[in-house]
């Protein structure tokens, strides 16, 4: 029997964070940014009430988009309705990526921005950062003609490093109109620094600008797929052409609805977050492990300078049923990635820490 070829395309695959490892029963799991709070109780309660799954969910998510619409006060024909962030992305390389088009992504970026570009045909250039963080000024430097997508995430993942809300409008005004910007704001919900404005607040009107957002992170919906971006009705609706009917379940719709309208619980996670990477970050940098001045859920830890390097720290934790993520698929040597997690993980983690460093 002879087969049909399948496209080739010289790309790595995904990988995500462990979520168990063999020999290890009920292992923490710290490797994945995920929420340290879980989902809000409203949402909980949606479970409890039971769901019709015979019937198809609406196509268009209209309550979500007009939940979001009123949440942040922007329009609802502008918002575009993803399954998790990730698809926003590959959405919006569909629409606008060409073979050969060239796209500008930050050394230590996440990995899904230069996947789904290759996918759909283009180059991807990478801009050097700038004592770990996104450079504006190496960004600008590799712009072609053929730049189409120009991707920053605020804060970054996996640096955990942010730029401010002048160096972000810089670049947006520093790169020629044709150039699409898309600003992801995983992790926007988190920052409290007096410097810093999302890129959802910064570009609501912006005519080459598209924003990404997920339900995964401060919500604690990741299990449910949940994403969304912003941009102009022009991307907008060039990006729909692309996205699947049905894309996202009526729970997850439901779901969203309720975390996004919850604000103490919102506010609850960022207390909880400011509290532990204030802690966290003090505690690392005893020991001579070097990190990044915290802003998000998530800590990049540097081990050069430490006592041991991050393959032995890799294993002290695993054999403590601790899971943090190896840096590897990044490119970033000899570092791992921390999520804050609960009181009690937390505090396991910074015992062991105290023991073995």
């Amino acid at each position: 029997m002879t087969l049909p070829k399948p496209k080739t395309v010289n790309v790595d695959l995904y990988i995500g964070g462990l979520s168990n490892i063999q020999n290890v029963s009920n292992p923490v799991k710290l490797s994945a940014n995920e929420s340290a709070l879980g989902p809000s109780p409203k949402v909980l309660e949606i479970f409890k009430s039971g769901f019709n799954l015979k019937k198809y969910p609406d196509g268009k998510s209209s309550k979500l988009k007009e939940t979001i619409a009123k949440k942040f006060s922007i329009n609802e024909d502008q918002i575009l309705i993803g399954s998790g962030s990730d698809e926003i992305i590959s959405l919006i390389c569909q629409s606008f990526l060409n073979k050969d088009d060239e796209v500008i992504v930050s050394e230590d970026s996440f990995l899904m921005y230069r996947i789904y570009s290759q996918l759909n045909g283009a180059v991807v250039r990478f801009a050097k950062n700038e004592n770990n963080k996104f450079s504006v000024s190496e960004t600008l430097k590799l712009v072609t003609n053929k730049t189409k997508i120009v991707f920053i995430a605020n804060p970054n993942n996996p640096s955990g490093t942010y730029i401010n809300s002048d160096e972000l409008m810089k670049l947006r005004k520093n790169l020629p109109e044709n150039i699409l910007l898309m600003v992801d704001d995983a992790y926007a919900e988190f920052v409290t620094k007096n410097d810093y404005k999302s890129g959802l607040d910064i570009f609501k009107n912006s005519k080459n600008t598209v924003v990404s957002r997920t339900f995964s992170k401060i919500f604690g919906l990741a299990n449910l797929r949940l994403g969304w971006g912003y941009g102009s009705k022009e991307i907008i609706e060039a990006a729909n052409l692309f996205r699947p009917p049905f894309n996202i379940s009526g729970i997850a719709e439901k779901a969203g609805c309720a975390a996004i309208l919850d604000d103490e619980w919102i506010k609850k996670n960022v207390e909880h977050n400011e509290k532990w990477s204030k802690i966290i970050f003090e505690k690392i940098s005893s020991k001579n492990i070097i990190t990044n001045d915290p802003v998000a859920n998530f800590f990049l830890l540097n081990f050069d300078n430490a006592k041991l390097n991050s393959e032995q720290a890799f294993d002290i934790f695993i054999n403590n049923k601790i899971l943090l993520r190896k840096m590897n698929t990044y490119g970033i040597k000899n570092s791992l990635r921390v999520t804050i997690g609960t009181d009690e993980e937390n505090k396991t983690f910074l015992d062991i820490l105290d023991k073995n460093f």
